[in-house]
């Protein structure tokens, strides 16, 4: 865990709502490709690994017997029920409890999947207990949407990109200079992924590219709800404040773009499968 910083259960209180919305997406294709990879045909369980809102694990769902959406925050859980009822989806449980709580009873599985959750979690702690979990011929999946390294600007499109320089600054401007997580304040996020999994006893990546680059056109309300998505700029950081904040929020937005709208490119994702050594 990064020196300073302890997780504790506010870190994405309130942000349920917005995640959906507000997250940019998966490559339509990425569970196909997965599907495609790993020869799923329907049979045995998979795990999701903070799965908050359900998004990868809706999407992969179909091709297990049987999943398991796990996450510590209730409000996310209660959003992936909703969104699994909402879809007829009835061959998932969510169980609210931290990954470094595993394996907490929950048995075996043919993949476990990390999407855009495990540089929340005591990465060692974590990967030596899903490495137990996995039965004989499983694999662990560590889905990147790559989304968080910056997106490539626009060339010939309508709209501008969201401001994200004012959004920052109006993010320091209410809640200091240092990005806020939960309680505490979190400015990095650790690195080394590939050394973790195989010190925990896994080998590889084998890695796949699934290809998206979609051109994707943003209201302003879809640019609030990824603010309000995001740990460092969660509701609940802003107290009595949080209007205000929205209210400058969306005044930047239209001083950016006055239609209200905003054009990104999506990026490729990547699929890398760690496979255990053999005892």
């Amino acid at each position: 865990m990064p020196e300073g910083w302890e997780w504790d259960e506010t870190l994405f209180l309130g942000s349920a709502p917005y995640y959906v919305r507000g997250r940019l997406p998966y490559a339509p294709e990425l569970a196909e490709r997965l599907a495609e990879i790993l020869a799923l045909d329907g049979h045995g369980r998979l795990l999701d690994v903070g799965c908050g809102p359900g998004v990868v694990t809706l999407a992969l769902a179909p091709f297990f017997a049987e999943t398991v959406g796990v996450d510590p925050d209730a409000g996310m859980l209660a959003e992936a029920a909703r969104r699994a009822a909402e879809a007829g989806i009835a061959t998932i449980r969510w169980v609210r409890t931290r990954a470094e709580e595993l394996p907490a009873g929950l048995g075996s599985f043919r993949t476990v999947t990390f999407a855009a959750s495990f540089h929340w979690m005591d990465r060692p702690v974590v990967a030596r207990a899903v490495r137990r979990m996995l039965e004989p011929g499983g694999v662990l999946v560590h889905v990147d949407n790559h989304h968080q390294a910056g997106l490539a600007p626009v060339r010939d499109v309508a709209h501008p990109p969201p401001p994200e320089d004012a959004i920052a600054d109006l993010r320091r401007s209410h809640l200091g200079a240092e990005r806020r997580a939960g309680q505490g304040i979190r400015t990095s996020s650790p690195s080394d992924e590939d050394g973790v999994f195989r010190a925990a006893g896994f080998v590889g990546p084998d890695r796949f590219i699934v290809t998206d680059g979609r051109i994707l056109d943003r209201t302003a309300d879809d640019v609030v709800a990824h603010v309000f998505s995001t740990s460092s700029t969660a509701p609940h950081l802003f107290g009595d404040r949080v209007a205000g904040f929205e209210r400058q929020l969306r005044a930047a937005l239209a001083e950016a773009s006055p239609s209200g709208r905003f054009t990104i490119q999506l990026p490729d994702n990547e699929l890398k499968i760690w496979r255990p050594t053999v005892p």
